[in-house]
């Protein structure tokens, strides 16, 4: 069992959650709010609080900890991850020939939702008013497809795979078409959709498509499309505290109230006794708090400025390219402020 906190530690630092409610919500960790407590601004002070640590990542996940910092400064990286960090989409659709049945504008729409596999980093914005674009600007993507009959089809099949050529058109179908120097400028580089096998339109012989498209380099703000992350999220770090040895059937029960790997029942001395293994998996779900007799043996919190982040990147760049174009971003932002505090203060 952990050592108490005080009654004043827990309301700045911990988030309880109650059977009715959930209680030290708010930020109260400011200047003069608790007698023998100096909350005024120390940047030592949050370097030596402030980390991150990486829990896990692959190719297109990203789970890190970020402690030591207000909420308010979480849920700004995390609509920066969102809406601010660019990427390339599909912005503008030439449609030459399509005699599918999908609608032109439906099909656009489906076209400017592909991920497109270029990095936002080496292109410029398009200038606006441009309708031509540049090789610093533009990629351009050619969508050239027919459908018809397999002469080699048996006579009595009915499988459309095997009676008809090009009827299902995917996202591979979309072909990179250099524009000015791009060839040689982007040579090591695989640009096209992100994912290969996204389905587009289905088509039936003598069915085509014939379309040209524009990709520009945008940010979700603007719209959904040009968003990097499938998801970006962060939870409280959770803490489940025992305030009396649970032993027996009592210790039993209470395990079964969390999520698997909270918490474990050890032998102790010929005793079975509960003993918290790992808060962190708890979802949170105050399940203990519907049993009257385990009600008042455990306490639920979370640590208020302990952030889960969890980043899912669409494929564009890898999620920890990701973080770090958030964190340049939020460094621009921090730095025009800190510039029109200057140019108030002038004038």
């Amino acid at each position: 069992m952990a050592a108490p906190m005080s009654n004043v530690e827990e309301i700045r630092n911990r988030v309880i959650l109650g059977e009715f409610g959930v209680r030290n919500v708010h930020t109260t960790d400011f200047p003069g709010n608790y007698p023998g407590y100096d909350d005024t601004w120390n940047l030592k002070k949050f370097e030596q609080n402030f980390k991150i640590d990486i829990i896990q990542m692959d190719e297109n996940t990203l789970e890190f900890d970020m402690v030591g910092i207000d909420a308010a400064i979480a849920n700004a990286f995390r609509r920066i991850l969102l809406a601010e960090v660019p990427t390339m989409a599909v912005e503008k659709v030439f449609i030459y020939n399509n005699t599918s049945i999908i609608q032109d504008e439906i099909l656009a729409h489906r076209l400017g939702l592909i991920p497109i596999k270029a990095d936002p980093r080496l292109f410029e914005y398009r200038n606006a008013g441009d309708e031509e674009g540049t090789e610093i600007d533009t990629i351009q993507l050619q969508l050239k497809i027919k459908c018809t009959r397999n002469p080699r089809a048996t006579k009595d099949s009915s499988d459309p795979s095997e009676l008809y050529l090009n009827h299902m058109v995917y996202s591979k179908d979309m072909k990179w078409v250099p524009i000015g120097n791009q060839a040689d400028v982007f040579a090591d580089a695989s640009i096209g959709p992100v994912h290969d096998d996204i389905l587009l339109a289905q088509l039936r012989p003598g069915q085509e498509l014939d379309i040209v498209m524009h990709c520009v380099k945008g940010i979700g703000k603007d719209h959904a499309k040009f968003s990097p992350v499938a998801t970006a999220s962060y939870r409280l770090l959770p803490e489940v505290t025992l305030l009396e040895p649970v032993e027996g059937e009592k210790a039993e029960r209470l395990k079964r109230c969390f999520s698997p790997g909270v918490m474990e029942v050890e032998d102790c001395g010929g005793k079975r006794v509960a003993k918290v293994v790992n808060s962190r998996l708890d979802t949170c779900s105050r399940e203990v708090l519907r049993h009257d007799d385990l009600k008042n043996l455990v306490k639920l919190g979370r640590v208020r400025d302990h952030f889960i982040f969890s980043v899912e990147s669409t494929g564009i760049l890898a999620p920890e390219v990701l973080v770090s174009e958030a964190i340049k971003v939020l460094m621009a932002k921090c730095q025009k402020f800190l510039s029109e505090l200057d140019s108030a203060e002038m004038e």
